[in-house]
Formats: C-alpha cells, structure tokens, sequence
C-alpha cells in the first residue's frame, strides 16, 4: 500500500481538552491498517501555545518522536522538555500530556499501539 500525502486526512481537533487545536495528518485509515495492533498513526503538529491535555491511557500506549521543535512533555507527573530525536513511551495505565511553550511549531509522529 501506498498512500501519497495529497491522500491524508489532515484535522484540527482540540485533544483531551488541551489549549488550542493539533494539526493531525492522519497516515493511517483505521486500526485495520496497523493490522489490529493500534489505532493512530499521526504526523502533529502543535503551533505556539497549544498542547494535548493530560490524560492516561487504558488498554493502549502511545509513543510520540519528535521531528522539530522543543515541546513540554508530562510523563507521569515529571516534565521534560523535549528535542528533535527524542522519543517517548507512555504504557498503558501510565499518563502524559505534550504542551508547545515556546514560538516555533512543534511536530512529532503519534503512534497508539494496543497493550494486548
């Protein structure tokens, strides 16, 4: 399969009630492309002040790599800031949230696994 980019889906939602909106190209069309392993495959984007609001994950785990910019990452209650080339794991029943604070676009790719 391929899916060229002018094929993607691309939506700005406001996620787990997180200030402004996440531009998400979704590279994926459902969990049956990730073979029944996950549910989200997403290259984001989150402009100047937005973020993805706190939220723990049950039943899945998410893992974000970060392509450009320098985001505050949450990972159970100890925050980081993050750079391009970073990579973060969340398991389920773990909590994380992602907040841009600086002036410069943040992206990174979003992937939700399964955890059985």
């Amino acid at each position: 399969m391929i899916r060229k980019q002018s094929e993607q889906n691309i939506a700005k939602k406001n996620l787990r009630n997180g200030h402004g909106e996440v531009i998400m190209r979704n590279l994926i069309s459902g969990d049956a492309e990730l073979l029944g392993k996950g549910r989200l495959l997403a290259h984001m984007t989150l402009l100047p002040g937005d973020s993805i609001g706190e939220h723990a994950h049950e039943g899945d785990g998410e893992l974000f790599y970060i392509l450009k910019g320098h985001p505050t990452y949450n990972d159970n209650g100890n925050w980081v800031t993050l750079e391009p080339g970073d990579f973060t794991v969340c398991y389920d029943g773990e909590s994380h949230c992602i907040q841009n604070n600086t002036e410069e676009p943040v992206e990174f790719i979003a992937l939700i696994l399964y955890s059985k």
